[in-house]
């Protein structure tokens, strides 16, 4: 499975790369909004650093809106991957924007039958919003396994990449589902990589050490 990171912070992707865990980037206007800095400048600042995809969002509301937003994005790097919401536009612009070998993630999914129509329309890349489906007493993760499940039973090349990603558990969950990419924020990447038994190991050790005759 690989690990994109789910930030429009230069400083957080960073991080994330030295930990060598870090095979793309995720973004989304609120990420942006974070930041408080363009979109072309932050997209261009991460394609620098980042060997792999990267995800940019349309705002239009209506598909030829946002296949002009997905042109323009596209054309920023080769990197890019146009993000775009669910819904009929959106499936419309995925399939035109997939006519011109544009590559796309379709965003604010939450069911296996919108995964498959994102599918159906050419999508590279479903994001299905785990936490979120989590918030309202649904298991985000089931959706995750049923998309899987679609995907390999008809062979499509569409990638499920898990967002919404809360904790390790969501990590775990993924992984075990077969998912192809979960996108992480930092925070969670640092959580994976902590466990209390490891600190206690290396106190441990550390202690040890300082009786160890030094020469």
């Amino acid at each position: 499975m690989r690990f994109f990171v789910d930030s429009a912070d230069i400083r957080e992707i960073r991080v994330a790369l030295d930990m060598g865990c870090v095979d793309g980037v995720t973004t989304n206007p609120s990420l942006l909004a974070k930041v408080g800095r363009p979109l072309k400048e932050t997209i261009l600042e991460i394609a620098a650093l980042v060997e792999g995809p990267i995800s940019a969002e349309c705002i239009s509301t209506q598909a030829e809106g946002m296949v002009e937003e997905g042109l323009a994005l596209a054309a920023l790097h080769p990197h890019v991957v146009v993000k775009l919401p669910m819904g009929v536009e959106g499936l419309k612009a995925t399939r035109a924007l997939a006519a011109k070998g544009i590559k796309t993630n379709v965003t604010l999914v939450f069911s296996p039958v919108q995964a498959l129509l994102c599918a159906k329309a050419g999508a590279r890349f479903v994001s299905p919003f785990v936490g979120r489906l989590d918030d309202i007493g649904q298991e985000g993760m089931e959706m995750v396994r049923q998309t899987v499940a679609i995907f390999e039973n008809y062979g499509f090349a569409t990638e499920v990449l898990v967002a919404s990603v809360r904790n390790p558990i969501h990590v775990l969950h993924a992984a075990l589902a077969g998912a192809h990419v979960a996108t992480v924020p930092l925070a969670v990447f640092k959580q994976l990589a902590e466990h209390p038994l490891t600190d206690i190991g290396i106190e441990r050790f550390l202690v040890d050490w300082a009786k160890v005759p030094k020469p």
